[in-house]
């Protein structure tokens, strides 16, 4: 299965850690995902986050390609609990030294009534391998967040776990991956 991750446009709420909150895109942020896909395709099968950031877009895209968009409630962004809504330099003021812990090592520190990485990161496996079962052999889109797409790229690129937050994705990155038959995944040019 070919799997092209795209990456939410900018939000009206802003940069920080967004997580489960549900924001919508700016003229911006529209934009940088139309460009994105504007020389991509085909696709099989289109699949977006329940978050509105991903899919009013997905919805848009859809009807335009006359394709059902599938939503995928385990494709969400890391829930980051007290820290939903705040910059870094934010959370930095009050609480810099449980941020340089996440940063250093994500799956060892949680955020403050925050999702684990580790149960993030097995939630995301098991909804893109349940994505794998059941497109196999077909190109499919996923509309998603920066979260998913550095855990899913820093295990295609088989990256240790600490540097996981090094992967850059910017707002309308779009980047593909192949799946093979046994779960393995490569990133693709």
């Amino acid at each position: 299965m070919i799997l092209e991750l795209l990456r939410h446009g900018e939000t009206e709420l802003g940069g920080g850690l967004r997580g489960s909150l549900d924001d919508a895109l700016t003229e911006t942020g529209w934009a940088q995902m139309r460009q994105a896909v504007a020389d991509a395709g085909p696709w099989d099968v289109l699949v977006s986050s329940p978050l509105q950031r991903c899919a009013a877009f997905a919805d848009e895209l859809g009807a335009r390609l006359n394709l059902p968009v599938l939503r995928e409630a385990g494709v969400r962004e890391l829930h980051f609990g007290e820290w939903e809504g705040q910059s870094a330099a934010q959370i930095m003021q009050v609480d810099a030294d449980a941020l340089g812990q996440f940063w250093n090592d994500p799956y060892a520190f949680t955020p403050p009534d925050g999702e684990p990485v580790l149960a993030f990161a097995e939630r995301v496996v098991a909804a893109v391998e349940g994505l794998r079962s059941a497109y196999a052999g077909k190109r499919v889109l996923l509309v998603t967040h920066g979260g998913v797409m550095r855990l899913l790229l820093a295990r295609a690129r088989g990256l240790p776990r600490e540097q996981l937050l090094q992967v850059e994705v910017g707002h309308g990155a779009l980047v593909r991956l192949a799946l093979d038959h046994d779960g393995q995944m490569r990133e693709v040019g």
